[in-house]
């Protein structure tokens, strides 16, 4: 097996293979050009505190010390705001030696500040899987800003796998972007591909957006119905910067176009802890052809996801908040982001989710 990450026929194989299992079959929209798409179970668990099973523990049996009520998400059901749920996921992993995973929220999820991570039996940590793996999935969901109406099947985090690894020195990457550039201008590369916020737009004065603290429930099946400003405040400036407030929510976008060859995919990944106390990014995901000419695109912008922490933070145009580690795919994938697949954000500049409109 070649080392790097996994394409989408390899995802077909191990699925073929019963490395990669359901309870129902793996459907073709589930694969995506270096990841699979995760599927919530029939029931949802409200629990009282966000917990890892342990190393030797299993989920399941630590389950009961945290159990709240159960509650079946067949007909539909609302996961409340600032409410901590696990989901069994239709899928289980039965991983090969050599193989690890790692998983992340979907675009849309992070865009709604919905928290979603991946739980594992014996897990010390959220959103890897270590080689050799098997087991079932759970996806640990804490809506921080909005309520959600969520149904068996719906996707809301993503897993990648990799044969060994692949991740570009510095060195490597600014090869990389010599030969075929990665980001409109000069890169700032600091242990992967350094971008910055943009608070100062070509055209206008939108910023980007603060999620509202008092709005309806939004059901994740509805596609650009909600309108946008019941749900979000419109963050205008023509200073270049902008106050974070502590606890909220806000949608901004990168300064830089970004592009990931067709050979390549990346994760979004925090810059340093110690520029600010906020955090930029939720949904971490870039596959390959994100902005790439091979697939319709020119440069596409980072949606940034942020939320500040304890202390009231200015955040100012150009700033270096977060940085795209590049890694090698183990093979081209048969199907690049935007190519002919159902690819929201491809071309994107400042974009709320999918399930919003204007007005």
């Amino acid at each position: 097996m070649s080392t790097g990450v996994l394409p989408d026929h390899a995802l077909r194989a191990m699925s073929a293979r019963g490395e990669i299992g359901a309870e129902t079959p793996v459907l073709p929209e589930q694969l995506q050009p270096a990841s699979l798409d995760l599927r919530l179970g029939n029931i949802a668990y409200r629990v009282r505190a966000s917990f890892l099973a342990g190393r030797g523990n299993r989920v399941a049996a630590r389950l009961p010390e945290f159990e709240m009520h159960r509650m079946d998400l067949g007909a539909g059901a609302v996961l409340e705001k600032g409410c901590v749920y696990l989901v069994p996921l239709l899928e289980r992993l039965a991983l090969p030696a050599g193989v690890t995973a790692v998983a992340n929220a979907k675009s849309s999820t992070g865009r709604l500040d919905l928290l979603t991570r991946l739980l594992a039996d014996g897990g010390a940590e959220f959103d890897r899987i270590p080689e050799g793996y098997a087991g079932p999935l759970y996806a640990e969901i804490c809506p921080l800003s909005f309520s959600v109406l969520v149904r068996p099947g719906m996707r809301l985090n993503q897993i990648r796998f990799r044969a060994g690894q692949a991740v570009l020195t510095d060195a490597e990457l600014a090869r990389l972007h010599a030969e075929e550039p990665l980001v409109s201008g000069t890169p700032l590369i600091d242990g992967g591909l350094g971008f910055s916020v943009d608070l100062r737009p070509e055209t206008g004065d939108l910023l980007g957006y603060r999620a509202k603290p008092h709005t309806g429930v939004i059901d994740l099946d509805r596609i650009a119905h909600y309108p946008a400003s019941e749900f979000w405040e419109e963050i205008r400036s023509s200073d270049g910067r902008i106050i974070l407030d502590p606890g909220a929510f806000y949608i901004l976008v990168s300064r830089e176009a970004v592009t990931i060859p067709p050979d390549h995919a990346a994760e979004m990944a925090p810059y340093l802890a110690m520029v600010g106390e906020f955090r930029v990014h939720y949904a971490g995901f870039f596959d390959p052809g994100f902005g790439h000419g091979a697939a319709g695109g020119t440069g596409s912008r980072g949606v940034l996801e942020v939320r500040c922490h304890e202390a009231p933070f200015v955040l100012e145009h150009a700033q270096v908040v977060g940085r795209l580690v590049y890694e090698r795919m183990a093979a081209a994938p048969e199907r690049l982001y935007g190519a002919g697949i159902a690819s929201n954000y491809q071309g994107q500049g400042l974009k709320l989710s999918k399930h919003f409109r204007a007005g």
